[in-house]
């Protein structure tokens, strides 16, 4: 990290992070490197891995590396190196996305980029693009390889799409031969690229512009067309809570599945109202419409969620989009930590089942009641939940700070800050 921060010029913001002396650990882990090899995630989660030469040998169509997401420098340079004066096959496409400006200005300058666009590459703009399915969108029913860290149905724009998680040296590799394979099998062709950490970057600040002082900052206009819409305004966290399970979903649903990606939907986003009409559409495409009428109605809603909810993203559109539709409490067996944090930043109450049988208790289509929420919410970690239809009460707790208490009962991060100010 200190290497690093010296390279960027701001070595002065290192600071040494260890432990205390005596420190003793609970858990010890040992990793043999010698015994690690190439793998691959299959279709259609990241936990879904295998060896490489478990599958090598399946035909590929696209072999894309970069996106806004892990990679750096060097993981473009390997992958570079290792098509360095070779051609693709004419029916893969090599698609390379730079993750940023400054790692495509050094590729450049260090004739990176001329290796791949020689090898038949196309190079894209830095940024998501498919990582998220902003372009690039795979064939469908293809195997497409790609070095960004998740491979949820659908997220790369094409539905029935087979996206593998990959390593650069697998995908470029893979990009040469035109099928899956593990990158040792080029031993005999080619030494295996050693790219050293740049000690002499371009660190480009040029483009970077100074906010305004508060006072020219309040003279700012900001111009939106009609696709930029304001954020809704939300309503605090009520103090009786009574409202329908529009939804119940098993487990490991990810933000891909709430919030769904892909260049038909990704132009809504600084539209909250157009592109709410897509919640859930993956897992049920009436969703929408149901949780607009209970919302028209005054009402808020619920949805019921087993391990792992929304995890992938940490897309807040997961979060904000349901919330324009209604929702207002979410129960789940366990959620991903980072969706956790969205929910609360935009006034969803987060409750984890006391007692994981609970979810069986709960069913889409019941009616849910939390009384003296507010108190309930400020004077501890349960939360009693009523089930209506059965008469049954069930525990739920909250693993709220003090803070994120604040915030979810002032209806919002928004909120909270704006009454601090």
């Amino acid at each position: 990290v200190r290497r690093f921060l010296r390279a960027q010029g701001r070595e002065e913001d290192w600071e040494e992070i260890v432990a205390d002396e005596g420190s003793a650990y609970d858990v010890h882990e040992t990793v043999d490197l010698s015994s690690l090899e190439p793998l691959i995630a299959l279709p259609s989660n990241p936990d879904n891995v295998e060896p490489v030469r478990d599958v090598a040998g399946e035909e590929i169509y696209q072999s894309y590396i970069g996106s806004s997401a892990n990679p750096g420098y060097r993981d473009f340079a390997v992958a570079a190196e290792i098509v360095k004066g070779k051609r693709v096959p004419g029916r893969v496409s090599l698609d390379v996305n730079p993750s940023s400006r400054q790692v495509l200005e050094n590729l450049v300058r260090d004739g990176h980029l001329a290796s791949f666009i020689h090898a038949g590459a196309r190079i894209h703009q830095a940024g998501c693009n498919g990582c998220i399915g902003m372009g690039q969108a795979p064939a469908t029913d293809e195997i497409s390889l790609r070095t960004v860290p998740r491979n949820f149905a659908g997220r790369s724009g094409t539905k029935e799409d087979k996206v593998c998680l990959v390593s650069p040296e697998t995908a470029a590799a893979s990009a040469l031969r035109g099928e899956i394979t593990d990158p040792r099998e080029l031993a005999d062709e080619m030494d295996y690229p050693r790219i050293p950490d740049l000690d002499d970057p371009i660190v480009n600040t040029e483009m970077l512009v100074e906010p305004p002082n508060p006072d020219e900052a309040r003279l700012v206009k900001i111009r939106k067309g009609p696709n930029v819409v304001s954020i809704p305004e939300f309503e605090p966290l009520p103090d009786d809570l009574e409202v329908p399970v529009l939804l119940k979903v098993g487990d490991d649903v990810s933000t891909d599945a709430i919030m769904p990606a892909g260049a038909r939907i990704l132009p809504f986003r600084s539209n909250i109202p157009e592109i709410s009409n897509f919640v859930f559409e993956i897992v049920d495409e009436s969703y929408p419409e149901r949780a607009s009428e209970v919302r028209d109605l005054g009402q808020g809603s619920a949805v019921v969620g087993g391990t792992n909810y929304g995890q992938g993203s940490s897309r807040e559109h997961a979060a904000i989009a349901p919330r324009y539709l209604g929702l207002r409490v979410v129960l789940t067996k366990s959620f991903a930590r980072i969706h956790w944090q969205n929910l609360v930043n935009f006034g969803i109450l987060p409750l984890t089942f006391t007692t994981e049988g609970d979810y069986e208790a709960v069913e889409q289509g019941a009616t849910i009641r939390i009384p003296d929420l507010r108190k309930q919410v400020r004077s501890g970690d349960e939360v009693r939940v009523e089930l209506i239809d059965s008469g049954e009460t069930i525990t739920c707790k909250h693993a709220l700070s003090g803070r994120q208490i604040e915030v979810l009962l002032e209806g919002g991060l928004i909120y909270w800050a704006k009454k601090r100010t």
